[in-house]
């Protein structure tokens, strides 16, 4: 039996009421921590497969944002390779999810500084949908008195873009808000395209919301810097033994009432797959890389190794 504050996170992640991968992440983890402390299981076998259940079904909620699988994975892999009792069990899962936490807010800040490197003064950037880390980049540029501005996509059909427009705001940062049909219009106008990712295969290919691939063609086009902003817990494991990304598709309705268009079938896929090629570099916590390199961060993060939770 799930717990209900599982239960709870899952069908909020599954809404989109929680979103953007690292917030995924964090909450998926705090809900692995209140099942733990609501937990009543006596045995370590029981708690374990307690958790695992918990573990299976937040990352059902959302199958393409590899943040929620690993991080489920980082936590529920340490516990059952860990022998001791139920309640040191519970003990170490406690902490191993407050150290997840931890890790994932100091990596937001961490990518920020590095990337904040890449910006010039005088940048204008081109950004899609809304991603912690890439705001982060922008806004340590922007600190650091860089005049910067910023072109953000509405990101359709849940207008993320809206966010991040509003934090930009917020921060005083000049930006202005596009259609995402306009992206190639606008590429003439930026510098540099910095987009989030909620998942990178091990050949260096970024999944991240529908559209993304569209910024890097333009950008390919027009000879303007593409990079990506990601925390390494969004480096995909299991694309090292082949397994494809599943691209989530959801429901019609977020783009049209589909009374309203009877005999047509709506379509509405939540992410696109952008090429390695089409991308310059992959700013994470750990450093600055190509995409080619990415298959370094997933032995170094996860082994060889990869199983199933």
């Amino acid at each position: 039996m799930v717990c209900k504050e599982v239960k709870i996170t899952a069908e909020k992640i599954a809404k989109m009421e929680i979103r953007g991968a690292g917030k995924i992440a964090r909450s998926a983890a705090e809900a692995l921590k209140a099942c733990t402390k609501a937990s009543k299981a006596k045995s370590a076998d029981d708690f374990v497969k307690e958790l695992g259940e918990a573990g299976t079904a937040l990352i059902a909620a959302r199958p393409s944002a590899v943040s929620l699988p690993n991080a489920v994975r980082f936590i529920i892999n340490r516990v059952q390779n860990a022998n001791l009792s139920a309640r040191k069990l519970k003990e170490l899962t406690i902490k191993t999810v407050d150290k997840f936490i931890e890790d994932s807010e100091k990596a937001v800040e961490r990518i920020g500084e590095i990337g904040a490197r890449r910006i010039s003064d005088g940048d204008v950037i081109m950004t899609h949908c809304h991603s912690a880390a890439v705001l982060s980049v922008i806004k340590t540029a922007w600190r650091q008195g860089k005049k910067i501005r910023v072109i953000a996509t509405e990101s359709r059909p849940r207008y993320q873009g809206h966010i991040t427009v509003r934090e930009l705001i917020k921060e005083g940062i000049p930006c202005t808000l596009i259609v995402d049909s306009a992206v190639r219009a606008f590429m003439k106008q930026a510098d540099k395209v910095i987009v989030g990712a909620d998942s990178i295969a091990a050949n260096g290919a970024v999944v991240n919301k529908i559209g993304t691939s569209q910024l890097a063609l333009a950008a390919h086009e027009a000879r303007v810097l593409f990079l990506v902003a990601a925390e390494s817990y969004k480096f995909h494991p299991q694309t090292l033994v082949g397994e494809l990304v599943e691209i989530e598709e959801r429901s019609a309705k977020e783009v049209a009432n589909p009374q309203d268009f009877r005999g047509a079938e709506i379509r509405n896929p939540a992410f696109d797959i952008t090429p390695p090629e089409y991308i310059d570099l992959i700013i994470t916590e750990k450093g600055v890389m190509p995409p080619q390199a990415a298959i370094l961060v997933i032995k170094e993060e996860f082994g060889w190794a990869v199983t199933g939770l």
